[in-house]
């Protein structure tokens, strides 16, 4: 009788250590918004081997998306980076969606609307009906407060951001933002996931801009100003970036690929929140924001680019 009990009680022993295992669990993860962030948040997961829904407001823009979201990954065959049957596994895994009840499954939900403070709020406010009372709910903010976002929902503790960079599957880090009430259990799951989906994932406090954003909008923006004052061409700022520092892609170039308008916008935030003038937008930076010359999404901001998003010399 004493070595049933001593059976009944390891095998309780063994299912209490498999319950953190079980929670960690990740198998199927909801994005809220098929933009170019969330579509590159999609193929990242889907291309860990973890099923995926893309849920967005409307027929049109999912339409939108599958399309540039195909196009970009020929680009990468093209380029012999990616082959058809990694295409084809990824998008298999990818599902779109009108329904936000879908999230009612999801182990990770991540949402990728723009960056629109109201917009947020409103989003994890019916997020947090919907999803289990034990899904983490991830922003990926770059600029925005997580502890205002968590405060409209009754899951403080499990609202956090992950701040990918652009273009996502390439970008091999990841912000995890931990807002004011973020558990530390939080943390350690968000964390876990980032390395189950290829990132490196650096863990900072809530501040306007965190680490990348703070860093890189001051080296950008005094580029700009470098070219409005004549100093030099946008071509050869770059080059001198490039070859002068060993970076990779130059401060103008940099700026067209995450987009001008969403840069103006960081810069806003910034100068708003913390007042220093390294914050403060360049006048070239508003007029090309007022002129919708946006950079490589657009075809034109510092540089004219083709379809594939190269630069077309002059």
């Amino acid at each position: 009788m004493s070595d049933n009990n001593e059976i009944t009680n390891l095998q309780d022993l063994l299912g209490d250590i498999a319950q953190p295992e079980e929670a960690d669990k990740i198998e199927f993860v909801a994005i809220i918004g098929c933009g170019v962030m969330g579509q590159g948040i999609a193929q990242t997961v889907s291309a860990a081997g973890i099923d995926v829904v893309m849920i967005e407001k409307d027929e049109e823009k999912i339409e939108e998306a599958l399309q540039n979201l195909t196009r970009s990954m020929e680009h990468e065959i093209s380029r012999w980076a990616m082959t058809k049957s990694e295409m084809k596994s990824i998008m298999s895994r990818i599902k779109w969606s009108l329904d936000m009840e879908q999230v009612k499954d999801a182990d990770f939900v991540i949402e990728a609307v723009e960056e629109n403070f109201e917009l947020k709020k409103e989003v994890f406010k019916t997020l947090d009906k919907i999803a289990d009372p034990n899904t983490i709910l991830v922003s990926n903010t770059a600029t925005l407060s997580l502890t205002k976002i968590a405060e409209v929902t009754k899951r403080r503790d499990k609202i956090i951001g992950m701040h990918f960079l652009n273009p996502v599957p390439k970008v091999s880090l990841v912000e995890v933002v931990k807002a004011l009430e973020t558990s530390d259990d939080t943390v350690a799951r968000t964390k876990k996931f980032a390395e189950k989906i290829g990132k490196t994932p650096i863990e900072v406090y809530e501040y306007p801009g965190f680490v990348t954003t703070r860093a890189i909008v001051p080296y950008l923006n005094e580029s700009m100003y470098i070219l409005l004052e004549g100093i030099a061409s946008a071509k050869d700022i770059d080059l001198a970036m490039k070859l002068g520092y060993n970076i990779q892609i130059g401060p103008l170039e940099m700026a067209d690929t995450i987009g001008l308008d969403e840069i103006l916008f960081w810069m806003q935030e910034l100068w708003n929140a913390l007042g220093e003038p390294r914050y403060r937008p360049c006048p070239i930076l508003r007029q090309m924001v007022r002129d919708r010359k946006l950079g490589k999404k657009v075809g034109e901001g510092f540089f004219k680019y083709d379809k594939d998003g190269n630069i077309i010399e002059d």
